[in-house]
């Protein structure tokens, strides 16, 4: 039995999964553990391989992607040196800071892509499991209270309506100086949607024991103050 609880966070592209589970960890003095990190950390990787690149690059889906292929992005993501420090919110990859690197629209999309392949999706089970460790953790991704860590004392799916999460992606990406399209933006967000929802390894779906939160109009703080409650109140009984 674990001395303190893992807490999971589901749900789709934009609903805020990321900022809330951050501050959510750091209420609790937990570790935030994003999982959509490692995903990206690994589609940097691929980003920096010429040969890996060009092949899913060349794919028209994650299906289409050759065997040897897929095995070859698998073996990637499971022998990758992710790490966090800073309580979960700086990533480094092989020793490299590339907390910013992974945050662009364009690994964001490839990491949509690889994920939807088995192959890598095995690679990096094993290792989220060994950064949750013994718990007080705080993860959130897409398939962790269904697939990674369905024993977790707590979890919830946080949701949102379309034009919402489209509109927070787009003031995050100009925050951080990038050009955003809000058309483009939805439209990737919906193509995300499909594509994790639609994937036959470890589908988007809310966890049946999960408490779902619609996010639509809420501030941050009142989401946080709802799952910090959900979270008190399993800890008590």
């Amino acid at each position: 039995m674990r001395a303190r609880p893992i807490v999971t966070i589901d749900g789709p592209a934009g609903a805020g999964k990321s900022t809330v589970a951050r501050a959510l960890a750091r209420r609790l003095g937990f570790l935030y553990l994003d999982t959509g990190a490692i995903y990206r950390a690994v589609a940097l990787a691929v980003s920096r391989s010429a040969e890996l690149r060009g092949q899913v690059d060349l794919g028209a889906g994650p299906e289409t992607l050759p065997a040897p292929d897929q095995a070859a992005l698998g073996a990637l993501a499971a022998g990758l040196d992710v790490r966090f420090s800073d309580s979960g919110t700086r990533v480094w990859l092989v020793g490299e800071d590339v907390s910013a690197a992974i945050r662009t629209q364009e690994i964001g999309e490839r990491a949509s892509w690889i994920s939807a392949i088995p192959a890598v999706r095995a690679g990096v089970l094993d290792l989220q499991r060994r950064l949750a460790g013994e718990g007080g953790v705080g993860a959130e991704g897409r398939d962790l209270g269904t697939v990674v860590f369905p024993d977790a004392e707590a979890k919830f799916f946080l949701t949102a309506d379309v034009a919402s999460r489209a509109r927070r992606r787009t003031l995050e990406l100009q925050g951080r100086g990038e050009d955003a399209d809000p058309v483009q933006i939805r439209a990737e967000i919906e193509g995300r949607d499909r594509r994790d929802s639609e994937r036959t390894a470890a589908p988007l779906r809310c966890p049946e024991d999960a408490v779902r939160v619609d996010s639509s109009g809420l501030s941050v703080e009142a989401v946080v103050d709802r799952l910090a409650s959900v979270v008190s109140s399993r800890q008590r009984s």
